[in-house]
């Protein structure tokens, strides 16, 4: 048999051998795995949306047995209004309404900086 013909039988039995390795450890061992881990992430699936509606449900009856009278019949304190207020905002607008928006920063960061002196570090 000439060089050429046994090199080209020795690559064409090595791409074989190494794909049906492949394939066989796709279809024997990993294929499986996954179809197990899937199995388990949609039966996990369907117990999720149930408990999540009763924990809702039961967070929203907790909190009305928790409620004052006073709160239930429209006569709500200004204190409790102004924390309503500041939950809403910190909603609306996350963390920038607590802490200032860049806008905030900068005007802050120019009025500080005709008040340091020539020698701080502070910036």
């Amino acid at each position: 048999m000439p060089l050429w013909a046994s090199i080209t039988v020795q690559v064409l039995a090595t791409i074989g051998a190494v794909f049906l390795t492949l394939w066989g450890f796709w279809y024997l061992v990993v294929r499986p795995y996954l179809d197990g881990k899937v199995a388990e992430l949609v039966e996990a699936s369907r117990d999720i949306e149930p408990a999540v509606t009763r924990g809702v449900k039961k967070g929203v009856a907790d909190t009305f047995r928790e409620l004052p009278e006073s709160a239930l019949d429209g006569t709500v304190k200004e204190s409790t209004r102004q924390f309503l207020k500041f939950g809403s905002g910190l909603f609306e607008n996350g963390l920038s309404s607590f802490l200032g928006t860049a806008a905030d920063l900068e005007r802050h960061k120019r009025q500080n900086a005709g008040k340091n002196p020539e020698g701080s570090t502070d910036s």
